[in-house]
């Protein structure tokens, strides 16, 4: 067994909220500079820009989950991740499809760009990005787990945009391959007020909006190796004591 340190949340140039500098070769070369062996890329309602970076990290020694930051209907945030260009090309179109037609305001929101290896801008999203989805957490989750991807309630425990916030609890049906903490969440301190998430698998991430970010939190995964299958394996078995929030 081996041990991975990962950050799976973070956003790139294409959120409106993430900042300019959070281009592809900045997001690699800031990754090897916190000896991070897996990120997860996860910009809102959008996966355009993983492709190029999933690219540049297999270059780099990095491993690159391909996903997304959902908000849904009720405006809860989902980390959403795919293992193959097919699943994730059918969730974009899942994305495309139920993503509100309200226009982004740039000067008061910011760019929603995607941009390739050489940083050319190659898409620019024209609605807002941060905007809630017309489907709600149970249809989307359902939508992840019908193409085989990862579903993960993101950073639960903020007083916005979680899911206990938002909904008053976390749906006893729902399937979650995981739960996200913040960076500044304990998670013995959480249990302790909500012991109804005993049993559960928990991660946590930077969020990354800026590139000294990245890394701030990380997750670390003992396992064989970092693929997406065993990835998938080792959040279902967290049981065995095979992932650690690193404070």
């Amino acid at each position: 067994m081996k041990k991975f340190r990962a950050d799976l949340h973070m956003h790139t140039v294409l959120s409106p909220c993430g900042d300019l500098q959070m281009s592809p070769d900045v997001i690699i070369a800031r990754a090897k500079e916190m000896k991070l062996d897996i990120i997860g890329i996860t910009d809102h309602n959008c996966t355009r820009q993983c492709r190029v970076i999933r690219e540049m990290g297999a270059l780099n020694g990095i491993t690159v989950l391909s996903g997304a930051e959902v908000t849904t209907k009720e405006e809860v945030h989902c980390l959403v991740f795919f293992d193959t260009d097919a699943q994730l090309n059918e969730f974009q179109e899942f994305l495309d499809q139920n993503l509100p037609d309200i226009r982004n305001d740039v000067k008061r929101f910011g760019h929603q760009v995607a941009v390739d290896a050489d940083n050319n801008i190659v898409f620019t999203e024209e609605r807002l990005l941060i905007s809630a989805l017309d489907q709600g957490i149970d249809q989307v989750e359902a939508k992840v787990h019908q193409l085989d991807g990862l579903f993960i309630p993101a950073h639960i425990d903020k007083k916005r945009f979680g899911v206990i916030v938002q909904l008053g609890f976390l749906p006893p049906d729902l399937e979650v391959d995981a739960l996200e903490i913040s960076p500044f969440c304990n998670k013995e301190t959480l249990l302790l007020q909500h012991r109804e998430l005993m049993g559960n698998t928990f991660i946590s991430g930077s969020d990354a909006h800026y590139p000294e970010q990245i890394g701030a939190r990380v997750t670390v995964f003992e396992m064989e190796n970092a693929t997406f299958s065993e990835i998938r394996k080792t959040l279902h078995e967290n049981g065995m004591g095979k992932i650690e929030i690193l404070n």
